[in-house]
Parts: structure tokens; sequence; C-alpha cells
């Protein structure tokens, strides 16, 4: 099955921003556009903007004048339902409730065509409950499009129950011929994006309910240490706490209020307060006139670097902060260690990657937080608890500020920062192949593409190791039995497969 051909109308129902959005990539490829809105001038006015957008792209040399004249041309608005009769595909994006988009979708068979494509751009329902109001559930698809549409390249191709394979292909095709690039998914909740990026939001959320670092200092350890572009606090602010939060409460409750995706109490009393990000004023952040900063992070006061320090085995993850401890004129003394991932300070402090466990837990230990890349990342968090010494922590701090990194310290949180959040999305991952949701390539595709993630969750995994994840999810399980950092059984038969392998090798 191929993608529909230029010759072939597309008719967009719903003329909010996303609507307008995807209606311009069809333009754009090529094909005639017919636009519809139930509200009485809705459509000619989405028309004039998306005028104005491709006029904003000539203008910026993305578009040749004459394109722009023939898209403009193939642009038609319309106030009558029955004009999308010839189409042989209808996108909607109307408001998201299922009694609106079934209604819409009845309508819309008694007037297109038995060959016609239906699809819907629903973010948060169930693509196969959409179509179970349909005569011929099987030409519907999902088509979600990330905002804003003409600029991310994801599409999310979300088959229902009762979803035809050919539907589903002509689908991908057509929104690949689009320019897109887009990922097959099976009807979950969340899809692929917003079920795998849960952790993301949730981690950050729960160290900063801990109390374990203000929001600030924990989205500076995830754009530097971790490679996120945004940290969660400053990422909700932009997309708004409430539009945030809806998709996790709708999650949660279409998995039967598991665990692993509950919701936090923190930002469900920011929306409560009216603080609903950069569109109200203020979120996380302030963001009222003359206050726009989002405020500085923890940072740690100069301290006097180790003379040597102990490595006992080559920290794993985190081996080539060896070299970099070398390159800074320290002393690194090696030992043979079996399990040795840690590095022992002259005052014979630990200093050991985040694992899952606490500081309180050990004598005088201090944690530091996982970083994508030791030698780019700016910044490093440490952890240690009230027991731990004054000289460690400062060796410790010391060390880090030595390779060029300033130190955030944080509270003794198990698994820290960046380790925790990755561990999780690794693991939903990881459930997600296992349930048929995705593939690894389009889940790995889709995490950088529809939240820019510096890696995708295999990626990943590949390059910590493929036990690692496991590892610190046991601990962190151990320290919090509720169930939220329990590994899933995917990741662990992973786990227990690789070491099986090793061990036979």
């Amino acid at each position: 099955m191929t993608a529909l051909d230029l010759s072939s109308p597309v008719a967009v129902v719903g003329t909010g921003t996303m609507g307008q959005g995807i209606a311009q990539v069809a333009l754009v490829a090529g094909h005639t556009v017919r636009l519809y809105d139930a509200v009485p001038g809705r459509a000619l006015e989405a028309a004039a903007a998306i005028g104005a957008r491709l006029d904003r792209l000539v203008e910026k040399n993305r578009l040749a004048g004459t394109d722009r004249d023939e898209a403009r041309a193939r642009l038609r608005p319309t106030e009558d339902l029955t004009e999308l009769a010839d189409c042989s595909l209808v996108v909607e994006a109307v408001v998201e409730r299922l009694e609106a988009k079934q209604e819409l979708f009845r309508q819309l068979e008694d007037v297109v065509g038995e060959d016609c494509l239906l699809a819907t751009n629903t973010s948060s329902l169930s693509v196969t409950a959409v179509g179970g109001a349909l005569r011929n559930p099987g030409r519907l698809v999902g088509l979600h499009f990330f905002n804003p549409a003409p600029l991310l390249p994801l599409v999310e191709v979300v088959s229902g129950y009762a979803t035809d394979v050919t539907s589903a292909t002509r689908a991908y095709e057509t929104a690949r011929s689009w320019g897109k690039t887009p990922v097959a998914c099976a009807d979950t909740p969340g899809f692929i994006v917003n079920r795998i990026a849960r952790p993301f939001y949730a981690e950050a959320f729960a160290v900063y309910e801990a109390q374990g670092a203000d929001p600030a200092t924990i989205d500076a350890v995830l754009r530097e240490s971790g490679g996120f572009k945004m940290g969660a606090f400053e990422l909700t602010d932009l997309i708004g706490q409430d539009v945030n939060e809806s998709v996790t409460h709708s999650v949660w409750r279409s998995f039967f209020q598991d665990v692993r995706f509950t919701p936090s109490l923190a930002q469900r009393r920011l929306v409560e307060s009216g603080r609903l990000g950069r569109k109200t004023g203020r979120g996380w952040y302030d963001y009222s006139e003359g206050n726009a900063e989002q405020g500085e992070p923890h940072t740690a006061e100069k301290a006097q670097p180790p003379a040597y320090v102990v490595a006992e085995g080559n920290l794993g993850p985190a081996s080539e902060l060896l070299a970099l401890i070398r390159e800074a004129g320290i002393q690194v003394r090696e030992e043979e260690e079996d399990h040795g991932t840690r590095l022992v300070l002259p005052g014979d402090g630990q200093l050991a990657l985040a694992d899952g466990q606490t500081s309180v837990e050990f004598r005088d230990v201090v944690y530091f937080d996982l970083a994508l890349d030791y030698r780019k990342a700016t910044r490093i968090a440490l952890s240690a608890s009230q027991d731990t010494s004054t000289q460690t922590m400062s060796e410790a701090i010391g060390l880090f500020q030595a390779l060029g990194k300033d130190v955030s310290v944080i509270g003794d949180v198990p698994g820290m920062i960046v380790a925790r959040t990755v561990a999780r999305i690794v693991d939903l991952a990881h459930d997600a192949v296992a349930k048929g949701v995705a593939t690894e390539e389009d889940i790995d595709t889709a995490m950088r593409l529809g939240v820019n993630y510096p890696l995708g969750p295999f990626e990943w995994s590949r390059r910590l190791g493929r036990t690692w994840a496991c590892s610190l999810l046991d601990d962190l399980h151990e320290r919090d039995p509720s169930g939220r950092y329990a590994p899933s059984l995917a990741l662990y038969r992973h786990s227990y497969a690789t070491e099986k392998r090793e061990g036979a090798s």
C-alpha cells in the first residue's frame, strides 16, 4: 500500500493550532486541502492564518513565492461538511472528548467514500474507542502529530484494535511522503512518547517533593549532566502545567492507576493555584515582567582537589572519569576489584556512581550522578548523608571542580536525578517492546524526535551496560517497595539473559 497520490484531496476538521499545522503540512506537500470547523467563520480565519505563515516562510527563503501561491490556491475553507465528500483522507483535530470525536466520525462516514482514510490526531484518547462508533472501524487510524506540526518531524501512526493493516500502512507512507518521520505504534495509553516520557517529569518532581533539591538545581543537572535540552520544571512551564498534568492523569487512569504513572501532588497544587507556567506568568518559575529569571542552581563553593584517588574497579558507565582525572593532574592509583565501581579518597571516604542506594547506609560515601558524557558535562550532582565527613565531601567537590565541572550538592536521594530518570525510561521502553507497543528502533526514534532526548532508551541501555538499569531499579525498589521502581518483567528477563551469556563466555 502506497502513500496517497498528491492529486487526492485531504481534509482537516478542527482549525485550532494543531489543525492549522496539519493542514499546512499537507498543503506544502502538494495536496488540495479542505478546512472545516463547526464554528462558522473559523475555517476562513484559519486559512488566512495559514496563508500568513506561508508568507513568512517566503520571507525567510524557506519557500519559493510560486510554491506559496500554488499552495494558497489549493487551500479551500468550507462551511459544509458535505464538501469533504471527494477527500481521500480526513484528519480530525477537534476537542479531546471521546463523544465529540465519535459523533464527528459518524457524520463523516455518511459523507465520504468507503475508501476514504479517516485519522484522529488524539494524543490522549483510545484510537480503538474513537473508531468503535464507526460502521467500518478498520479505516480509522491515529495520526498523532507533535506541536508545532510544520516543524516537528515525528508522527505516531497508531493502530487501534480494529484498524486494518492496509489503513495503517497507507497512513504511515502518506506521513513519510509529507516529509515526516513516522513510527508505528499499537493503541496503548500515551502511545510511545507520552507513555515512556512520564518518568522524566515524575522523577524530577519526586526529588523535589523529597526536598532533595530545588527546581533550578534539578533542571540544571538534567541539562548539564544528563544532556537533556530542557529540565522537567522549565519544560512543563513551557507546555503548561495543566496540559502536562492532564496527560499524566490520562495515562495513569488508562493503566488502571498503575503506581509507575502516579501523578505528582506538588504539580497538582501548582495547577490548583492557577500557576500554569509561562502562559499565566508563573509556574515553577516566575515569568512576570522584570523577573523572568528561573533562579540559580545550587553550586558548591570552591574546594581543594585531592592529591590522588584510588580506583577500585573501572567505575562502569563512569569509567571515562579516570582519564579526565589524570588529565587534571591528579594521580590515579588502580586496584583490581572484581565488582569495584568506586573511588577511594585520601581521607578514606568513598565516591561512587549513583546505584539506587543511599549514602546514609554506609560509613563515609558520597554518590555522584550519571552523566551523558562526563567529558562534555558542565555540572555534576553529588549526594551525601548527614553522617558524611566534611573532608570527604570537600574532596569530592574539589575533585569534580578540578575537572572543570560545577558541582551541585543535593540531598541523600537514592538514584539521584539523572540516574533514576534514565533507568525508569529504559525500563518503560523494554516493557513497551515486550507488550508489542512498538519496535526498539521506533521507540528510540520517537523519543529523540518527539521530546528531543539526547539518546533513545535502547541507545542509552547499550551505552550504560544492559544490566545497569535493572540493578539500579532493584536497589530503588528495596528502598521504596511501593512498586513504582520495581523492574518490569521485560527488563528483568533482558538483564538476566545478558548475565547468563556473559557468565558462559
